[in-house]
């Protein structure tokens, strides 16, 4: 072949991709990258508001610091000091208190009042609803401060209605500390078992008519309908509601420091509120940012417990 002669170009042509096959390449790849492009917003609300801040708490559990200046490496002396300090266990077991004292009375009563609203033929059901909704709307400041005046010891509306009706003398409601951790727990059930009332209703809702309509056929009266047919229907919204109600018990804040500041003493001090009183009030954010990393891994951890107890996220 002559340098003259035209070089056969099919082979080229071939081997390289024509431009609409690059264009079907790349629109290939977006296509692919789409799904984690709607998803990511997810992501990264996650790492800024989850994975960075208990990384920083946890970094600042083993420095003294008190939020000025920097940061002063102790190790592992934060822990040492917290699980030698009784305080510390003083609010756990007041947390622990007011988890179970609120479990144990607000499940049930939320759901008979679910039962209650969801009877055939109740009338002024939508305004039922409302009312029990309504503690949850209001401001948690005015409800201490109402709490405060119903349950003073001298002036206080419960203990002028026991005193006129029993003749008992009045009871030092928010000054001892078995009265004040009992007011604390009257309170979050206030303030609580309407919501929660909403969630076991809108579950009483979508049990299937059927369902009921068998069991009566094969004999069953209200409460061997309501065991055998309403509460198993009713596991999934029961396994949300208690998983919720006890990592949210767990970190109790407003309602104790709001009504009693956490007194008397230390009576009704939650482990929120001696986190609060450590990093605001004597500026050792090292210490609390320990109890903090703390007071995660045992939510946590209650919080798989309750999971697997309640059988949340199951198909049975």
């Amino acid at each position: 072949m002559s340098l003259t002669d035209t070089p056969d170009t099919g082979t080229t042509r071939a081997a390289l991709p024509s431009p609409t096959g690059r264009r079907a390449t790349r629109a290939t790849r977006a296509r692919s990258w789409a799904p984690y492009l709607f998803i990511s917003p997810f992501y990264v609300l996650f790492l800024l508001f989850m994975v960075v801040p208990i990384t920083i708490g946890a970094f600042l559990s083993m420095t003294s610091w008190a939020g000025v200046g920097n940061p002063e490496w102790v190790g592992l002396d934060n822990y040492a000091r917290l699980f030698d300090d009784p305080s510390f266990y003083t609010a756990l077991f007041n947390t622990a208190v007011f988890t179970v004292g609120t479990m144990c009375v607000v499940l049930p009563l939320s759901l008979m009042i679910a039962l209650a609203l969801n009877a055939r033929g109740l009338r002024f059901r939508d305004f039922f609803r409302t009312v029990f909704f309504l503690p949850v709307v209001v401001s948690p400041i005015v409800v201490a401060l109402v709490f405060g005046l119903f349950f003073d010891q001298q002036f206080g509306l419960v203990n002028g209605l026991t005193q006129a009706t029993l003749g008992s003398p009045g009871i030092a409601w928010l000054t001892s500390p078995f009265w004040a951790k009992a007011v604390v727990i009257i309170l979050v059930l206030w303030r609580w078992t309407g919501y929660l009332t909403m969630f076991f209703l809108a579950g009483l809702q979508n049990v299937a008519h059927e369902l009921h309509e068998a069991a009566q056929i094969d004999g069953a009266g209200p409460i061997r309908g309501f065991w055998s047919v309403t509460l198993p229907q009713l596991r999934p919204v029961t396994a949300f509601i208690g998983v919720t109600v006890l990592v949210s018990t767990a970190q109790i804040f407003e309602e104790p420091f709001l009504l009693t500041q956490g007194g008397p003493g230390e009576a009704t001090m939650s482990v929120a509120q001696f986190i609060y009183r450590a990093a605001f009030q004597r500026q050792e954010l090292g210490y609390a940012s320990a109890a903090g990393v703390v007071m995660f891994v045992v939510v946590f951890a209650l919080g798989r417990i309750a999971i697997r107890v309640f059988g949340a996220g199951e198909n049975r």
